[in-house]
C-alpha cells in the first residue's frame, strides 16, 4: 500500500489563485457578454523588452547548429549570468557577492518553497501575516504544523501580525524563531521596509542566532533611491540573511521563468553535532541533486535584462506598472477606499467597505463591476477585511476598472 503525505490534508482543498480562477470561470460561463478584468494574480501583461527577445533568438539559434548547441549547463547558472547579476544587482550599490554565492533558478515561488527543506523539520518558524502563500503551505507540507485552528493560523508557526498600526511591517517576534520569511516590496501589501526596520531585523537576528529568508522579487520597484534593494546593504546581513530575487517581474518573465538565490558562505545553522554548518553548502548539493540548471536560451535572455537597451527597456516597463498601480490607487482613494501601497510595489492593498469579508467583496465586485482582484484572507486571517489589486494590465484595462469601480462605489 502507498502511503501518502498526510501533512497535505492539512491544506486547504484549493490553493489561493486555482479557486479565483474557478470563480471567474463559474461567473463568466453564466454572464458570457461581461467583459472581465483581471487585477487579481499578479501577471505581468506587457511583452518581452526587444534587447530580451533578440538575445533569445539568437540563443535558439545558437542551439540549431552543431558548433554552438548546448547540452546540460552548470547547475548554479551561466558564467555571463551570473557575472551581469553580481556587478548589476550587488557591486553598483556597494554589496560583494562571490560568483558561488549565486543559484540560479527556474523561479522565485519555487525556491521559496524549496529552501525550507534544508532546515530541521523542528525549526522554528516566523511568517508575516498576511503573507505569500508558498512561505506556509511549503512548511506545512513538510511536517512542520499541526492542522490550522479555528482562526486558520497553523500551531507550530509563528505569526508576524502585519496592521494598519504598524504600516504592515511587523517587528521581530519576541519569542524565540531560528528563521523568519520577510518580503520587501511586500506582496500582497505593496509596502517597502526601511534601512532603519531591516537594520532592527539584521540585529535581531544577530542577536537571536535566526536566520532571514529575504523575498526581494519586487525590489525593481522601488522608486526611492535611499530604500535598501538588497537586504545585504544592511551591515551584517551577510552573515544572517540569504535573498531571493525573479526575473519575473522586473523583466517579464513569468512566462520565461528564470530567478536567483543569493547564499552567502557566511550564513551558517547548527548541525545535529551543534557543529555550525554552511548553508551555501547544503543548498549547493541539495540545488545540484534536484536541479538541472535554467534553460540557456532563458539565461540569455535574463543577461540582456541588464544590457544597456535591456535596462532602459526593462525600466520603461516597471514605470508603465507602476503608473497603472497609481491610478488604480488615487482613483481608489476618490472612492472612499482606504488604500495602501502602490508607491514601490505595483500592488494596491485596500480595506473592504461595510464590514464586507475579503470573500464577500471579491464576489461583490466581480458581480457589480467585473473587475477581479485576490481577497485578502487568502494570503493569512491578517488579511481578511482587506482586498489585493495588480496594476499588471492594459493601461485601457486600468481606466476602464477604475471607472467601473467609481460608478458602483462613489
Amino acid at each position: 500500500m502507498a502511503r501518502l503525505n498526510e501533512h497535505y490534508a492539512k491544506l486547504p482543498a484549493s490553493y489561493l489563485f486555482p479557486e479565483i480562477g474557478r470563480r471567474v470561470r463559474a461567473y463568466a460561463a453564466a454572464h458570457p457578454d461581461a467583459k472581465v478584468i483581471r487585477l487579481g494574480i499578479g501577471d505581468v501583461t506587457e511583452p518581452l523588452a526587444p534587447a530580451i527577445v533578440t538575445a533569445m533568438h539568437t540563443a535558439v539559434d545558437e542551439m540549431g547548429k552543431r558548433e554552438t548547441f548546448r547540452g546540460y549547463g552548470p547547475e548554479q547558472g551561466y558564467d555571463f549570468l551570473v557575472d551581469a547579476i553580481r556587478e548589476h544587482d550587488y557591486a553598483s550599490r556597494g554589496v560583494e557577492i562571490a560568483a558561488d554565492e549565486i543559484f540560479v533558478s527556474d523561479g522565485s515561488k519555487c525556491d521559496s518553497g524549496n529552501i525550507q527543506e534544508i532546515f530541521a523539520l523542528t525549526a522554528r518558524i516566523a511568517v508575516t501575516d498576511p503573507v505569500y502563500p508558498v512561505y506556509v503551505d511549503s512548511n506545512v507540507m513538510a511536517g512542520r504544523t499541526a492542522a490550522a485552528g479555528p482562526d486558520g493560523r497553523y500551531p507550530g508557526l509563528t505569526y508576524l501580525v502585519g496592521t494598519e498600526a504598524n504600516g504592515f511591517q511587523p517587528a521581530p517576534p519576541a519569542e524565540p524563531v531560528d528563521v523568519v520569511y520577510l518580503c520587501s516590496p511586500n506582496n500582497p501589501t505593496g509596502t517597502v521596509a526601511t534601512r532603519a526596520q531591516l537594520e532592527a531585523w539584521v540585529a535581531w537576528a544577530k542577536a537571536n542566532d535566526a536566520i532571514i529568508l529575504f523575498d526581494a522579487a519586487y525590489e525593481g520597484y522601488i522608486s526611492d533611491p535611499s530604500l535598501p534593494r538588497s537586504i545585504y546593504e544592511i551591515p551584517g546581513a551577510r552573515d544572517v540573511a540569504v535573498e531571493l530575487r525573479s526575473f519575473s517581474k522586473r523583466a517579464g518573465f513569468t512566462g520565461v521563468r528564470c530567478a536567483f538565490m543569493v547564499v552567502p558562505k557566511t550564513v551558517t545553522g547548527t548541525g545535529a553535532d551543534g557543529a555550525r554548518v554552511s548553508l551555501n553548502a547544503l543548498w549547493a548539493r541539495r540545488h545540484t541533486t534536484k536541479f538541472n540548471g535554467a534553460s540557456y536560451v532563458v539565461q540569455r535572455g535574463a543577461a540582456a535584462a541588464y544590457s544597456p537597451d535591456g535596462l532602459a527597456q526593462t525600466t520603461a516597463q516597471i514605470a508603465f506598472y507602476m503608473e497603472n498601480a497609481r491610478l488604480l490607487r488615487e482613483g481608489l482613494t476618490a472612492s472612499g477606499f482606504t488604500v495602501f501601497g502602490g508607491v514601490h510595489a505595483p500592488y494596491i492593498w485596500l480595506r473592504t467597505q461595510g464590514g464586507a469579508t475579503s470573500w464577500e467583496f471579491f464576489d461583490r465586485l466581480l458581480d457589480e463591476t467585473q473587475v477581479v482582484g485576490t481577497p485578502g484572507s487568502g494570503f493569512g486571517p491578517g488579511g481578511e477585511g482587506y482586498f489585493r489589486l495588480s496594476g499588471f494590465n492594459s493601461r485601457a484595462n486600468i481606466e476602464e476598472a477604475i471607472g467601473r469601480i467609481r460608478r458602483v462605489f462613489g
